[in-house]
């Protein structure tokens, strides 16, 4: 296994292109960075517009009690911090990745005070796991801002 991961970063993939080509983890990197740029941003952005769903039901009441204003006040923080976490996976994969990840976390304890939700903290689990991963490939293929061939 070991071996693998070296070969993966050695400098048989010479350009970018070539790696993107011939790399699965850098694939994979790719995809979950790209992912985790996009979605954020465009549930961030959502959180303003209402266009995909009412986010202001996804609010715990316990959540909702404690945060000054209404729960769609909230939503616009909320919308606020989820473009700003996909910007940073965007420029910085390392610390976007964990950045994202917590942010899931909070999600999910959110989630789990609303019955009926658990479906929905599994999935955004899921997405907690694939957040640790991009965090993990960042560790080897971080180089700055997302560039394609």
């Amino acid at each position: 296994m070991a071996t693998t991961v070296q070969h993966s970063t050695s400098a048989t993939a010479t350009t970018l292109s070539e790696r993107v080509r011939t790399d699965a983890a850098y694939q994979a990197f790719l995809l979950l960075r790209i992912g985790f740029t996009v979605a954020p941003i465009v549930f961030g952005l959502d959180k303003f517009f209402h266009v995909l769903v009412d986010w202001d039901i996804y609010l715990a009441p316990r959540f909702n009690d404690i945060i000054p204003g209404t729960a769609h006040t909230a939503m616009y923080m909320v919308g606020v911090i989820e473009i700003l976490a996909g910007v940073i996976v965007a420029l910085k994969p390392r610390i976007g990745a964990y950045v994202v990840a917590l942010w899931l976390a909070g999600i999910i304890l959110n989630l789990l005070l609303i019955p009926d939700y658990y479906d929905i903290a599994l999935r955004d689990f899921g997405l907690l796991l694939a957040a640790l991963t991009l965090g993990r490939l960042a560790s080897i293929y971080d180089r700055g801002p997302i560039r394609l061939p």
